[in-house]
């Protein structure tokens, strides 16, 4: 296991993955890091959709025109947001983005290869991923992440930019 600033500073947008499954009890070490983000008022508003067949996975293209490298990718992971019935509603995608991100520094950290391929707010994505995967109306499919084994390494970049901080007001410095 690495550290969790490693994982942080190395976690990259991978878009090649080798022809290898990931392990069923990866996918799982995944949704359970998924589901300990933070979320408002931990009201959980997430649903995860696992998605292994091929077929599938080759579909989405064809709605999503940025999800070309799912093509490759073994398995992918579909955050959904369902705000329904929830105290804090307006805090969903939040909450979703919160799972997203864990899914992605959970997988860096097993040596796996992700991407975050928006899906929420464009309607023809949304009803892409509804279709595909009989979501029902209330529930707001938010993110895909294709999960993989990388072609390629993992590299740190260094993305510092002390220039967008402000101290204590806009344009202290």
């Amino acid at each position: 296991m690495m550290e969790l600033l490693d994982a942080i500073h190395t976690r990259r947008s991978i878009r090649k993955y080798l022809d290898k499954p990931v392990p069923e009890e990866m996918l799982g070490i995944l949704l359970k890091a998924a589901m300990s983000a933070p979320s408002a008022g931990n009201q959980q508003p997430w649903h995860f959709i696992v998605i292994r067949d091929r077929t599938k996975l080759d579909s989405i293209p064809s709605f999503h025109p940025y999800s070309k490298m799912v093509l490759q990718a073994p398995a992918a992971i579909v955050v959904c947001g369902d705000p329904d019935g929830k105290k804090w509603p307006t805090f969903w995608d939040q909450d979703a983005s919160a799972a997203t991100q864990n899914i992605l520094l959970a997988a860096r950290d097993l040596g796996l290869g992700t991407v975050w391929v928006g899906i929420y707010p464009e309607k023809d994505r949304m009803d892409g991923f509804r279709k595909l995967l009989g979501i029902p109306e209330n529930i707001i499919p938010f993110s895909l992440v294709p999960v993989g084994w990388p072609d390629g390494t993992f590299e740190a970049v260094n993305r510092f930019r002390p220039e967008l901080i402000h101290n204590e007001s806009w344009g202290a410095k």
